[in-house]
C-alpha cells in the first residue's frame, strides 16, 4: 500500500507497468488525489478498470507546468468510495461516468446524474433541474435539431433574456464504441478509434497510435511523427474554422458563415491530398504513417494553406467589425479564469478564460516537441474571447 504522494510520474505519450502503479485504499486513494490537485495538479483522468466483482479506481493528474503526468489507482472497489468532486468540482464529469459505467457511488457528489442517456427503448427519465418564479419559464430544446450538429437535449431556465441555467443530456447516438474494442487490439480496432467521432478522427487514431507504441516501449519514425503533427494541425483548422462559422451562424451572421463553410472545406481537402480522405482515415497506424508527403505536394499544399489562412482572416475581419456580432458576442457566457480552473477546463476555452493551457505546449509527443505553438491566451472568458 502507498502512502500519499507517492504517484507514478510519466511523460505524455510513456506507459508503465501496471504492478508499478502505487494503490492506496480508497479512501487513501481520493485523500491522495486532492492532495496531488492542491499542489497545483489538474485532473485529467478518472476512470474504472474492472477486477472481478469490483472495480479499481485510476487518477491521471496533470502538471502543466512540469510537463509530467501523475499515475495512481485504489484497491478493488465494490460499491462506493468518498467523492472527489465536494472539494474539487473538476471530478464531477468523471465520477458520474465511473457510477454510470461501473456502479460505484461517489458519496456526497452534489449531482449524481448520468452523464449520457441510457441505453434501452424505455424513455429517459427527465428529472430536469428546475427554478421556480413568477417571470422563469422553461425552454426544452432537441434531441432534434434543425443543424447537421450531433442529437442533445438542452434544457434551459431562463428569466427573460437571461439564462439562469441549462442542462444537456447526450448520448442519442451511443453506439458502444468502447465494448468493441474489448480483447483487442485486433485488425479492426484502427477503424473503429477514426471513426468514434469523424471530426477527430486524427486525434484519436493519433491518441491509440501512442498508446500501443508505449506498450511496445517503441516510438514512430521522425519523419512520421512529422507528417502526424501536420496531419492534426489540418485537422485542428478545419475544426476551428467551422466553429467560427457556427459562432457566425449562430447569431445569423451569413457572410463568416457561409466563408468558413467553405474554408473549412479547404483544409479538409488539403489533408485529402496527403492521404486520400477529407477526415485523415487511413493514415495514421501504430509505428509510423501509411502515406508520405514528398516535397513537390510539400510545397503545393504550403501554398494553397497560406491562401487559405489569408481568406480566413479576410472571414473573421467580416466578423469583428460587425458592431451587431460584438454586442451579441460580448459579456455573454462569461467564465472567469478562477471558474475555468476550478472546473478543469482545457482547449480553447479554457484559453479564452485566461489559463495559459495547451497540450502541445504542456504535454508535447512526436513532432510538437520540437515545434514553437505559441498559445493563444485571451482574458475575457465570453464569447467574444473564445471566438
Amino acid at each position: 500500500m502507498s502512502a500519499p504522494g507517492q504517484f507514478t510520474w510519466l511523460s505524455n505519450g510513456a506507459g508503465t507497468p501496471w504492478a508499478e502503479v502505487p494503490e492506496w485504499r480508497a479512501e487513501d486513494f481520493v485523500a491522495a488525489t486532492a492532495a496531488e490537485l492542491e499542489r497545483g495538479g489538474r485532473l485529467c483522468a478518472w476512470f474504472g478498470v474492472p477486477e472481478g466483482a469490483a472495480t479499481q479506481l485510476v487518477a491521471v493528474v496533470a502538471f502543466d507546468a512540469d510537463n509530467t503526468l501523475a499515475v495512481g489507482r485504489s484497491e478493488p472497489v465494490k460499491d462506493r468510495y468518498p467523492s472527489l468532486t465536494l472539494k474539487h468540482p473538476q471530478a464531477h464529469l468523471f465520477e458520474r461516468e465511473v457510477w454510470e459505467q461501473h456502479g460505484l457511488v461517489p458519496e456526497g457528489h452534489p449531482w449524481l446524474k448520468p452523464v449520457r442517456r441510457q441505453n434501452g427503448d424505455r424513455p429517459a427519465v427527465g428529472n430536469f433541474f428546475q427554478i421556480d418564479g413568477r417571470e422563469v419559464h422553461e425552454v426544452a430544446v432537441g434531441p432534434v435539431h434543425a443543424g447537421i450538429i450531433e442529437p442533445g437535449h438542452f434544457r434551459f431556465q431562463c428569466n427573460g433574456e437571461e439564462v439562469l441555467h441549462l442542462e444537456i443530456a447526450l448520448g442519442y447516438q451511443h453506439r458502444g464504441v468502447e465494448e468493441t474494442l474489448a480483447g483487442g487490439p485486433h485488425r479492426a480496432t484502427i477503424t473503429q478509434m477514426e471513426t468514434v467521432a469523424g471530426d477527430t478522427t486524427l486525434g484519436h487514431a493519433t491518441a491509440y497510435a501512442m498508446a500501443l507504441e508505449a506498450l511496445a516501449g517503441t516510438e514512430a519514425p521522425l519523419r512520421a511523427q512529422w507528417l502526424r503533427a501536420i496531419a492534426l494541425e489540418l485537422e485542428r483548422l478545419a475544426n476551428h474554422v467551422g466553429d467560427l462559422g457556427a459562432l457566425a451562424n449562430d447569431v445569423a451572421f451569413l457572410p463568416t458563415s457561409s466563408a468558413c463553410g467553405k474554408l473549412r472545406g479547404d483544409f479538409l481537402n488539403l489533408t485529402a491530398e496527403i492521404c486520400g480522405n477529407r477526415f485523415g482515415r487511413g493514415l495514421v497506424r501504430p509505428g509510423g504513417c501509411r502515406q508520405d508527403l514528398e516535397p513537390e505536394r510539400a510545397a503545393q499544399s504550403l501554398a494553397k494553406l497560406r491562401n487559405a489562412m489569408a481568406e480566413v482572416e479576410e472571414a473573421a475581419a467580416w466578423l469583428w467589425d460587425a458592431n451587431s456580432v460584438r454586442a451579441r458576442f460580448e459579456s455573454t457566457g462569461a467564465v472567469s479564469t478562477e471558474q475555468a480552473n476550478e472546473i478543469g477546463l482545457v482547449g480553447p476555452a479554457a484559453r479564452a478564460s485566461g489559463l495559459v493551457r495547451d497540450v502541445r505546449f504542456d504535454h508535447p509527443a512526436g513532432w510538437h516537441r520540437f515545434a514553437q505553438i505559441p498559445v493563444a491566451v485571451w482574458p475575457g472568458g465570453d464569447v467574444l474571447a473564445r471566438a
